[in-house]
């Protein structure tokens, strides 16, 4: 392995969405993951045919039945040998298995305990079941989210799962084991999905206590597609260009590109003209192929980028140049990030079957001979 976490030990419970993200982000860096899937997900499986989800890249995968006395005694071994383990139940679950921050801490007092939740570990919605759309409304994300007299839109799952979610657990594991090599001590990160979104929101919020920022009209402001000058436009052939020319050199010469600058115009943060100058620019735009305005745009300080399908984002110059985009088993997939000079991140292997690695997982980690893994499978602990 490489990358700059190369030597963390980290267990995965299995979960879904913001989990399975924290660790591909940690797996990616060079730490050794081990996904604890359940035991009643173990099948038959070809270790040729990796399994298509590139979420769960990176790690090897023990199959646990954590309902079992003896499934949480494994778990608890493991987590003697661990630096980091992370979950996502709902706020009690894993306490009432057996193997919560108190029980985990009594077996390693230096382990970073991650919890991953929608609503966080308390507070009167702590127990609800819900979806990153729910926490970013909640969060006074989604308000925002919305153009001028249309409905919020969620931006998929991207800020409360994974922005919000995911990348907030990571971040929080990270502190929290640098915390324990300095003072010994680990402890529990309530990373939690309606926090983090919020977090995200930071800048509008600072922009709001500035007095430039509106949230009584969204959709009328800087950022939310209130502006010509910040939003995407459809071309002549259906395509769509994104437009972010907000400092005023490079609005000038969106003006002299786009042949506007000799047309009698308004200021460009008169608001009163915002709406106006939109239909302005959308007809200007309309008048050439996405890749006509590619040819006109591209490489300029006018703040232009073609907005890019799925399948064509891989294909395009840039991301070639700088492999954004990797395939691996013929499944095209992001590349790590961030990226590091010295010690790069990578990923390891492809995702893993359910228990495919629970014998080498176990001789590995705990030390266990053949005997020893054979009557943990009898006994129903491990699959």
């Amino acid at each position: 392995m490489s990358g700059p976490l190369t030597g963390l030990k980290v267990i995965e419970v299995a979960g879904i969405g913001p989990g399975p993200f924290t660790a591909m982000m940690l797996a990616d860096m060079g730490a050794d993951v081990i996904r604890v899937d359940r035991a009643n997900q173990v099948a038959g499986y070809d270790p040729a045919t990796p399994p298509g989800d590139s979420l769960n890249r990176g790690r090897r995968s023990l199959g646990l039945d954590l309902k079992s006395p003896e499934g949480i005694a494994v778990l608890l071994d493991l987590v003697e040998n661990a630096d980091v383990l992370i979950e996502g139940f709902r706020p009690g679950v894993a306490e009432r298995l057996g193997f919560g921050p108190h029980e985990c801490l009594a077996r390693n007092p230096k382990l970073v305990f991650g919890r991953m939740t929608g609503w966080g570990q308390t507070g009167p919605y702590a127990q609800a079941a819900g979806h990153d759309i729910n926490y970013i409304a909640l969060g006074g994300v989604l308000d925002s989210l919305r153009r001028d007299g249309a409905q919020p839109t969620p931006p998929i799952n991207l800020v409360g799962d994974f922005g919000g979610g995911g990348m907030l657990l990571a971040f929080g594991v990270v502190c929290a084991v640098l915390s324990a090599q300095h003072t010994g001590v680990g402890q529990v990160v309530d990373a939690a999905m309606i926090d983090g979104s919020a977090t995200l929101m930071s800048m509008i919020w600072a922009f709001k206590g500035m007095g430039i920022w509106d949230s009584t009209t969204p959709g009328k402001n800087l950022l939310d597609t209130g502006t010509h000058f910040y939003d995407t436009y459809e071309c002549a052939d259906g395509g769509w260009i994104s437009i972010g020319a907000i400092e005023p050199q490079f609005y000038k010469l969106l003006l002299e590109l786009t042949g506007l600058a000799d047309d009698e115009l308004p200021h460009q943060m008169d608001k009163s003209a915002w709406p106006a100058m939109k239909e302005k620019f959308a007809a200007v735009f309309s008048t050439k192929t996405r890749d006509e305005w590619c040819e006109i745009l591209e490489h300029t300080d006018t703040c232009f980028a073609p907005v890019l399908s799925m399948d064509e984002a891989p294909l395009h110059p840039h991301n070639v140049e700088r492999e954004t985009f990797i395939t691996l088993n013929g499944i095209v997939q992001p590349a790590p990030a961030p990226r590091f000079s010295e010690t790069p991140g990578a990923v390891s292997r492809p995702p893993a079957h359910a228990g495919q690695h629970s014998d080498e997982i176990l001789a590995e980690w705990l030390g266990m001979d053949s005997d020893a893994i054979s009557a943990a499978k009898s006994s129903g602990a491990v699959a």
